[in-house]
């Protein structure tokens, strides 16, 4: 399973990307701060008799992000004639999911947690907790209880940023009222019809299929996923298929994708310039 924080709007599997080729200077300080809290931590979990590793999650981006982050048509439609929104995609392309992105499993600390027992792994959890708070507390001054606590604030802190500037401008709301009245035309239920919405609905929908596989093969978390909450870390349940098996779910989500761009041709560009700025300014406080 992995964590994702679905108010931060994740552009990358919308069809745009987070992030540039050159960052700009706030975006290299926020970079540091993390570095920062990611040292602090790691010492102060040395400190408590714990192993952790400093580590920072660096994604690759490719040549064509930048123009996906802006609403470039040509460049979102590639991306999705092959990948759809991104989520079924890393199954039938491991290979080049893996050379583009070093996803969560690359994380040194994971295989540290699985190498403890039940009794070593509750102790170790909550060391984690205290140290991350403290560290949040030296480098970025803000008060957590916990990393998960950490997501939480940065998410809401994303959503009331997006709702006091981009759902309330009135040229977004109205192409993205444009485009939920496409998509409806085309047999899909978008739902709430906010510029943030529009972004998230697609990639929503093959993310909670994506989940309810995952919990199905599972015994020990319910089929159902509890009602999600905006703002709040989501868990996500990585189901186990073969390319094969999820060649069909791709096929769904490519054809779903390239509806939702075609609708939603006008209002990417203007959305998603602004939603990236958006998300800039809340990194600085809340590095991720």
């Amino acid at each position: 399973m992995f964590l994702a924080v679905a108010a931060l709007a994740l552009i990358g599997g919308c069809g745009g990307a987070a992030g540039s080729a050159a960052p700009s200077p706030d975006a290299s300080a926020a970079k540091d701060k993390k570095y920062q809290v990611e040292a602090a931590k790691a010492d102060c979990m040395k400190k408590k008799g714990f192993k952790y590793v400093a580590f920072v999650q660096e994604w690759k981006k490719l040549p064509k992000d930048e123009k996906r982050a802006v609403g470039d048509y040509q460049a979102m439609r590639e991306y999705r004639e092959k990948r759809g929104f991104g989520v079924f995609d890393q199954y039938v392309y491991p290979d080049e999911s893996n050379a583009q992105d070093a996803g969560p499993e690359s994380n040194p600390n994971g295989k540290i947690q699985s190498s403890l027992n039940r009794a070593q792994l509750g102790a170790y959890d909550k060391a984690l907790d205290s140290c991350a708070a403290a560290a949040i507390k030296q480098v970025l001054g803000l008060t957590v209880k916990s990393d998960m606590d950490y997501l939480e604030q940065a998410g809401k802190a994303a959503d009331r940023a997006i709702e006091r500037t981009l759902n309330s401008d009135p040229t977004l709301v109205r192409l993205a009222s444009a485009m939920a009245t496409c998509l409806k035309g085309k047999g899909y239920s978008p739902g709430e019809a906010t510029p943030k919405a529009m972004v998230q609905n697609g990639l929503q929908t093959f993310q909670d299929l994506w989940d309810r596989l995952g919990r199905e093969q599972r015994d020990d978390v319910p089929d159902a996923a509890p009602p999600r909450k905006d703002g709040e870390p989501w868990t996500y349940y990585r189901p186990t298929l073969t390319p094969e098996q999820a060649k069909p779910y791709l096929q769904r989500e490519i054809k779903a994708a390239l509806d939702d761009l075609e609708c939603g041709r006008d209002f990417y560009p203007a959305y998603l310039p602004k939603d990236k700025a958006v998300q800039e300014q809340v990194g600085e406080q809340y590095p991720l």
